[in-house]
C-alpha cells in the first residue's frame, strides 16, 4: 500500500490540522501536551467541538452522523488528532457500544442511545472484567435474574475505567448458570444511577484514579435494555472486543510519542555526544520506528477491509499485541533517556503547576508514570497472550 498522500488527502489533512488549530482550548491542549490529567470537562468540551463539525464519529454510517471517508482519510484523522495534543475521544460509547448497538441493537435503542452518546450527554463505561474474570471472560460471575419485566443484577466488575464519570455501563451478566462458559451470558445496558449501584476509585501507582470497582447489589435492570437474545450476549462481547483492540494499538499516538523521545534524545547528552548518536540508544529507536511502520500499513489494511464491510480476521489481536508492545518499549527508552531523572517522579506534575521544561532529561522524567500505567495496556482488552492464542486459532482454521 503506498502511503503518498493524494492531492486530496494533503487537502484534507490542511483542513483537519487548521480546524484543531482554530477550536482546540489553548488550555486543553496545553494538558494534552504536558501529559497532565484532564477532567470529564476537557473531555466533553472537546468532543462538542467535534460533534459540531460532524467529526465525533466519523466510523458511523453517515444516517447516524458518521463520515464517507476513506481508510486513508481515517488515518489521517486520527494522526492529525493526536499531533495536535487533543483529547482522545472515550471510545467506551463511540467505538465500543455504538457498533454493538448498530449490529445487534433495536431500532428503538438505537434511537434512544446513538445520539445521546454522539451528544456528549451521555457517558458510558465497560462492564466487562471481574476479580475472577479478567482474560477469561467467559468465567464472569456476576449474575441477572429475570424477575417479570426486569433483570435483577448482582455482582462486582473491576478495573472500570472513568465509571465515576459515567452515566450508564453496558454490563455482561450470566443469564443462565447452567450453560457452559461462553453460552448463558447476555449483554445489557445499565443506569449508573440505580438503586444498589456503588463506585468506589482504585488509584494506581502513577497516582490516577481513572480505574474503578463497580459493586453491583440487586440493581434492578429493565429487559428492554437487553440488547441482542437472551444468553447470547457472547457474541456481542466478542464484536464489541474486536472493535476495542483495534484502538489498542495507538498508532498515532506512539508516533507522537517516538517525536518527543527524539526531541529528548537530541538535547540529553553523554560524553558530550548526543544520546542520539549513541550506537545502542539510536538502534533501539530504528527498530522501534520499523516496527512501528510496518503496524501502520497492516493497521490501513484493516481499516481498508472495514470499510468493503468484510469481518475482521485476526488483524484486531495482531495490532493489539504489537501495538501496546510498541508502546511499552517507547516508555521504556523514555525512562533511559531520562537517565537518573527517571527515578523519582512527581504526581503534581501531571495536575498542572509543574515548571520542568518537557524537553530534556528532566522532562522525559516527566514520563515516568507513564511507563508504570502503560504495564498495563499488554494486559487489558484480553491479554497478548489470548490474543495469540487467537490469532494462532484463525490462521490454523483459514
Amino acid at each position: 500500500m503506498d502511503l503518498a498522500y493524494s492531492a486530496e488527502d494533503l487537502a484534507f489533512r490542511d483542513e483537519v490540522r487548521t480546524f484543531i488549530r482554530d477550536n482546540l482550548p489553548a488550555h486543553i491542549r496545553d494538558k494534552v501536551a504536558a501529559q497532565q490529567h484532564l477532567s470529564k470537562d476537557d473531555y466533553v468540551t472537546w468532543q462538542k467541538i467535534l460533534n459540531g463539525r460532524g467529526w465525533l464519529a466519523p466510523h458511523w454510517p453517515k444516517e447516524w452522523g458518521g463520515c464517507d471517508w476513506s481508510p486513508v482519510q481515517r488515518h489521517i484523522f486520527d494522526e492529525e488528532l493526536n499531533f495536535g495534543n487533543t483529547p482522545r475521544t472515550m471510545p467506551f460509547g463511540l467505538k465500543m457500544l455504538a457498533p454493538v448497538l448498530l449490529r445487534f441493537g433495536s431500532e428503538a435503542q438505537k434511537q434512544r442511545y446513538l445520539p445521546k452518546i454522539v451528544s456528549s450527554e451521555e457517558w458510558w463505561c465497560q462492564g466487562y472484567s471481574e476479580p475472577g474474570a479478567g482474560s477469561d471472560l467467559a468465567g464472569l460471575k456476576t449474575r441477572a435474574e429475570r424477575r417479570g419485566d426486569h433483570y435483577v443484577v448482582t455482582g462486582q466488575k473491576t478495573w472500570t475505567t472513568l465509571a465515576q464519570y459515567a452515566d450508564w455501563m453496558f454490563v455482561l451478566v450470566r443469564t443462565d448458570p447452567a450453560a457452559k462458559k461462553q453460552e448463558g451470558i447476555s449483554f445489557i445496558l445499565m443506569d449508573m444511577r440505580s438503586k444498589g449501584v456503588s463506585v468506589r476509585p482504585i488509584r494506581t501507582i502513577d497516582g490516577g484514579v481513572e480505574i474503578n470497582d463497580v459493586f453491583l447489589d440487586e440493581v434492578e435492570v429493565p429487559v428492554e435494555n437487553l440488547v441482542g437474545e437472551e444468553n447470547k450476549g457472547w457474541t456481542c462481547a466478542k464484536y464489541l472486543l474486536g472493535h476495542e483492540r483495534s484502538g489498542i494499538a495507538g498508532i498515532a499516538y506512539s508516533k507522537k510519542m517516538l517525536g518527543k523521545l527524539r526531541q529528548v534524545a537530541a538535547e540529553e547528552t553523554i560524553g558530550g555526544k548526543p544520546l542520539l548518536e549513541h550506537g545502542p540508544f539510536r538502534d533501539k529507536m530504528a527498530r522501534i520506528e520499523v516496527e512501528l511502520m510496518a503496524l501502520e500499513f497492516t493497521n490501513l489494511r484493516a481499516l481498508a477491509n472495514e470499510t468493503k464491510g468484510n469481518v475482521p480476521g485476526p488483524e484486531p489481536s495482531i495490532l493489539k499485541v504489537r501495538g501496546t508492545e510498541i508502546q511499552q518499549a517507547i516508555t521504556e527508552l523514555f525512562v533511559e533517556a531520562a537517565g537518573p531523572y527517571a527515578l523519582p517522579f512527581l504526581p503534581e506534575a501531571l495536575e498542572g503547576g509543574s515548571n520542568v521544561d518537557p524537553v530534556g532529561p528532566e522532562g522525559a522524567a516527566a514520563f515516568a508514570p507513564h511507563y508504570f500505567n502503560w504495564r498495563k495496556t499488554s494486559i487489558y482488552g484480553g491479554s497478548n497472550e489470548i490474543q495469540k492464542n487467537i490469532v494462532s486459532k484463525i490462521l490454523l482454521k483459514a
